[in-house]
């Protein structure tokens, strides 16, 4: 979404369920208003936070004119049939996106030698299309590289001949239906997956309970909350140096979000099993009514 947009409006990293809500990223053109969606990756609930994820997944299946099903070279389709058993019944078009290809290499084998890198990753790429094929055969088969922007073009093109005519829901100058706090939020996450190993990222929700701005810069205190006190020793790490990393971080990557310095205070806090619990999910704003 972010390259559609043109602009960064989800977090990005490495590690499985970086995206928690739901968010919009809006394209405006003088021809046209496109309003993308950006929901959770689809996934097996485990705790109410996850069943939370799942409720925003599916929710797109419902208003969406367009599905766009973003999968990768390596993903197993098979984790996820019961999500992709309400896609197949879905009545408006469906654009399956093959992301990734630019990592694809063949393995050797037998049915490969004498081929050049470049056959061997097309002939694995046409297993892929294949099986995907199968599973939604209904489904527009899409190969892309988001990082390296392969196909984004010709996607957002086929994206605008399907779309229905609707007059504009939004402003023409709007980005996104988020406000600023939210992206406070998510980026100082995004630093917390990256620099945090196994259980810890998901086990952090961030709130910012001061957002003070001036025409020259931004002041912010953001609250870290975990689970557990062992939890909280490892964000904070020994003398505060990881917390600091992590503040430091996401204060650069906020400047250049908001494009003014930025203060930046965080705190941790202890909110035992908040992940559980109806109502400070709720208040996290994981509710997705």
């Amino acid at each position: 979404m972010n390259q559609l947009v043109g602009e960064r409006i989800s977090i990005a990293t490495f590690k499985a369920q970086t995206t928690r809500h739901r968010i919009m990223g809006i394209v405006n053109t003088p021809e046209m208003q496109i309003v993308f969606s950006d929901t959770p990756g689809v996934l097996k609930p485990n705790y109410k936070l996850q069943e939370s994820m799942l409720a925003f997944s599916e929710s797109a299946l419902q208003d969406a004119d367009v599905l766009l099903y973003v999968t990768d070279v390596v993903e197993n389709p098979e984790k996820n049939m019961d999500f992709l058993e309400k896609v197949q019944q879905m009545t408006i078009p469906v654009i399956l996106l093959i992301n990734k290809i630019d990592s694809l290499t063949p393995n050797p084998s037998p049915k490969c030698e004498g081929n050049s890198k470049g056959k061997g990753s097309d002939v694995l790429l046409a297993q892929i299309v294949e099986k995907w094929h199968s599973l939604l055969p209904k489904a527009e088969i899409l190969p892309i590289s988001a990082k390296n922007k392969f196909g984004v073009d010709m996607l957002l093109k086929r994206i605008q001949d399907l779309l229905p005519e609707s007059p504009a829901y939004f402003d023409k100058d709007q980005l996104t239906d988020k406000p600023a706090r939210f992206f406070v939020s998510e980026i100082i996450r995004e630093k917390i997956l990256l620099y945090y190993d196994k259980e810890i990222p998901y086990a952090v929700e961030v709130r910012v309970e001061r957002f003070k701005e001036t025409e020259k810069n931004i002041h912010i205190n953001a609250v870290i909350y975990v689970e557990r006190e062992s939890q909280k020793g490892i964000i904070i790490g020994h003398q505060g140096v990881a917390l600091k990393k992590v503040s430091t971080e996401a204060r650069k990557a906020l400047e250049k979000f908001f494009d003014k310095s930025v203060y930046l205070e965080t705190f941790v806090k202890v909110d035992k099993d908040w992940r559980s619990s109806e109502k400070e999910l709720d208040s996290f704003g994981y509710n997705p009514e």
